[in-house]
């Protein structure tokens, strides 16, 4: 695989704006039939899009956080399972960046730009929260053993590296970036949640897999100390959800423009015109532009942040993200339930698959209470208290 050089946000942006026309295409039928994206997800890293965020003294374009979260919304509005298998790719150069040694930002960083993309497998199931890890790293000789399983391993059944949040020596944790291909690693297309369909987010099986120490990267001390981790990992959850929000929208106008019939109380010719309706989408409008511009304004603060890592400007980046997320949440799921209300039964039809945006937007939204990010919110600014360094909020 290879994989296209882009060199600006300009260039960034113009690329996920062909792609995404050409990923909308067949959006509904893979999501339908799920459809797993193979050919797409190599179309997507040859334009060179999962390269954009490795930074320019790597050979990358380094794009603003801002330009990275219009992009990921860019895709997953025409696709939103495809727009969210490159988000722990992103998180995984994040940790790179803020952790990793020269030598494995060096030799890391260039195999993203040369095609090479990540996975996951942070999470996993039935342990006490879903902040506990019992994923094993135990030292052998000059390198390590990995045992365990994980689960919601969204891009692992598509990726070269699989990074694994590992626990080592004193409970400390690790990011251990595994070749996909190592002896013991075993991938299952397990997942069956009802949204997000051809995300491939199922079960990493790890039984005494081998790997280098030099593919092993502090991760517990990204958290113990202010960075941008965090709020990196939750502007792409906003970015997601805005995406899914703007499709169902669009969607939305383009059905009742052709499709809808007007109530009969209204007395008009066309659903367009009907006044109640139109308030709907005027309510719509503008809270998705309030997210679109608070994705935006929480990539700029994220951006300072980057810059300048220190208690205050991490704190400023994951409230500006939070808020992100609490009304991408919020605008996704309500697009994609009013979708049905203003377009009417007709909508409902399998031929159209329109449900697939709620379903997205209800399944991807869960990956962390919103009720909690508004508590982070309103503590942060009635009582300046600073939110926690978890990465959730």
């Amino acid at each position: 695989m290879t994989a296209t050089l882009i060199t600006s946000d300009y260039q960034a942006l113009d690329v996920a704006d062909q792609l995404a026309q050409q990923l909308s295409r067949d959006s509904a039928i893979r999501d339908r039939e799920r459809r797993l994206p193979h050919a797409e997800l190599d179309h997507f890293v040859h334009t060179g899009l999962w390269g954009i965020s490795v930074p320019k003294a790597h050979g990358g374009a380094g794009v603003s956080s801002a330009t990275l979260a219009k992009v990921v919304a860019r895709i997953a509005q025409a696709d939103a399972s495809i727009g969210q298998i490159p988000q722990n790719h992103f998180y995984a150069l994040e940790v790179l960046r803020v952790n990793g040694s020269a030598e494995q930002q060096r030799r890391l960083y260039a195999e993203v730009l040369a095609g090479k993309r990540f996975g996951n497998a942070l999470a996993e199931i039935g342990t006490k929260t879903a902040a506990d890890r019992t994923t094993r790293l135990t030292r052998d000789g000059d390198g390590f053993r990995i045992n365990g399983r994980k689960f919601y391993c969204t891009g692992a059944l598509y990726a070269q590296r699989i990074p694994t949040l590992v626990i080592g020596e004193h409970e400390v944790q690790y990011l251990a970036y595994v070749p996909a291909d190592s002896q013991g690693v075993q991938v299952i297309d397990d997942w069956s949640g009802f949204g997000q369909r051809t995300t491939g987010s199922g079960s990493v099986l790890f039984d005494n897999v081998a790997v280098a120490a030099a593919d092993v990267v502090p991760f517990s001390s990204a958290f113990e100390r202010p960075t941008t981790v965090g709020p990196l990992a939750q502007i792409l959850h906003a970015a997601i959800d805005t995406g899914i929000a703007r499709a169902a929208f669009e969607d939305a106008l383009h059905f009742v423009r052709t499709r809808s019939r007007p109530w009969v109380d209204a007395g008009l010719d066309k659903a367009s015109d009907d006044p109640l309706t139109l308030k709907s989408f005027g309510h719509l409008a503008i809270r998705l532009h309030a997210a679109e511009a608070l994705l935006e304004r929480a990539g700029e603060i994220l951006d300072i942040a980057q810059r300048d890592s220190n208690a205050d400007t991490v704190a400023a980046a994951s409230i500006a993200v939070a808020e992100a997320r609490a009304i991408s949440t919020e605008i996704s799921l309500a697009a994609g339930t009013t979708l049905f209300e203003l377009a009417g039964s007709q909508a409902t039809l399998a031929e159209h698959n329109l449900d697939r945006h709620w379903r997205n937007a209800r399944v991807h939204t869960l990956h962390d209470p919103v009720r909690w990010k508004y508590h982070a919110i309103g503590n942060y600014y009635l009582n300046d208290e600073k939110p926690p360094r978890r990465g959730t909020i």
